[in-house]
């Protein structure tokens, strides 16, 4: 494993200020952004000092993950509108966002490496995780209790058409198991 980046070291307010003066910036302006960080390094007593290039490398990682959230969160929050789970997706939406922004950078991360085919495993892994989330949030309960709704009415439609009686409908509750 490669040692960790000298820009994963900075003290956690320092990096703080880097990633809001990046997005401030447009994540635009490297060489000021860095003599600015240099400076605050110096003004904490810090022995290190970065070069652009390094800022500008960080900068632009980090404008990708902004970026992949952002494009996760919107998907998310499509998906969880257009499924009417509102209130669900209120209380568990940072989570779900965590994982699918995750799940995009793996899948953008693949698709980098020369073009390469997403691993059906990842994708497995990736699908297996989203499952979890949705099982514990109460999403996929929520979605059985439509389901069987619309079960219900469809079944209600068809005993008022005159399709089945009454007693045919209640035992095809029965047998769906929402009696």
């Amino acid at each position: 494993m490669p040692p960790p980046k000298k820009i994963d070291s900075l003290p956690a307010e320092i990096r703080e200020w880097l990633q809001d003066t990046l997005r401030a910036r447009g994540f635009a302006d490297y060489v000021a952004i860095t003599e600015e960080l240099n400076d605050k390094l110096a003004d904490a007593g810090k022995v290190v000092s970065f070069h652009h290039a390094t800022v500008h490398r960080f900068g632009q990682e980090y404008h990708q993950f902004v970026r992949t959230q952002e494009t996760a969160s919107a998907w998310a929050q499509g998906w969880m509108l257009e499924n009417g789970l509102e209130e669900e997706a209120k209380r568990h939406n940072v989570l779900f966002q965590m994982v699918t922004a995750l799940a995009f950078r793996a899948m953008e991360a693949r698709m980098m490496d020369d073009g390469a085919d997403i691993d059906p495993k990842d994708l497995h892994f990736i699908g297996k995780m989203l499952k979890d989330i949705m099982a514990s949030a109460g999403i996929r309960q929520t979605m059985l209790a439509a389901e069987r709704k619309l079960q219900s009415e469809r079944l209600d439609a068809a005993v008022a058409a005159g399709d089945i009686d009454a007693e045919a409908a209640a035992k095809a509750r029965a047998i769906m198991g929402f009696a």
